[in-house]
């Protein structure tokens, strides 16, 4: 029953953000077109990248339900939000030829992704923490 309210929230988020991705997906093909002679997409070139932007805003907002889950630990939420982000990403960066299939090509990735990953997870538990002690001690 509860990981049923947890699955419905991350439903929730997904729709509630998803629309981002593609605006954001129109954005860098504006800037594309103005700044690269002769870019041009095919339209389904142009409806992969859209729905593709979609799917990985939508997972991407969904997941940060996995830090809401209070009975789990902190690593195991880490874990979660980590797996299904670093597979949604692969997944479509592969799909699309963004990167090609190849192994040297997927562990360039995936340590960008892993160092990327850590940095804003390290940079958002910061200043959460520093938050929380401003908070506490004008509380105290």
């Amino acid at each position: 029953m509860i990981m049923k309210k947890y699955f419905k929230e991350f439903l929730l988020r997904g729709m509630m953000f998803s629309g981002l991705g593609p605006i954001v997906l129109a954005v860098i093909y504006l800037v594309l077109s103005q700044t690269v002679q002769d870019f041009s997409l095919s339209g389904g070139e142009a409806f992969t990248g859209i729905l593709s932007t979609y799917l990985l805003a939508f997972v991407h907002a969904g997941a940060s339900v996995f830090n809401q889950i209070e009975h789990w630990s902190v690593p195991k939420s880490l874990l979660c939000h980590f797996t299904v982000l670093y597979a949604a990403y692969a997944l479509c960066y592969v799909s699309n030829s963004w990167i090609p299939f190849v192994p040297g090509v997927l562990v360039v990735f995936t340590a960008i992704f892993v160092a990327v990953y850590f940095a804003v997870w390290i940079t958002v538990y910061l200043c959460v923490r520093r938050t929380s002690r401003r908070l506490n001690g004008k509380l105290s």
